[in-house]
């Protein structure tokens, strides 16, 4: 079975929280247009200035998603 990877973009500053949300609906619809087998989207509160969006994808999928959307970094994801 393919790994699921999450793959982060960060934002920080007093409109972290609506730029991680409104990055996160990009994201989505990224996955729906390159028809990725998984696409999962959201945000995760870090601290009162930092968010970040995210996009879980299986393992296969990190290598598109990091050349077309230059994330910040990338990790393995566990259910």
């Amino acid at each position: 079975m393919d790994r699921k990877i999450k793959v982060i973009w960060e934002s920080s500053g007093p409109d972290a929280e609506e730029t991680a949300k409104h990055h996160a609906i990009h994201l989505g619809e990224f996955g729906v247009r390159e028809k990725l087998e998984l696409s999962i989207e959201g945000t995760e509160y870090l601290s009162h200035i930092t968010w970040i969006a995210y996009l879980i994808v299986f393992e296969k999928d990190t290598i598109k998603v990091r050349d077309a959307l230059k994330p910040l970094r990338a990790e393995i994801f566990e259910d």
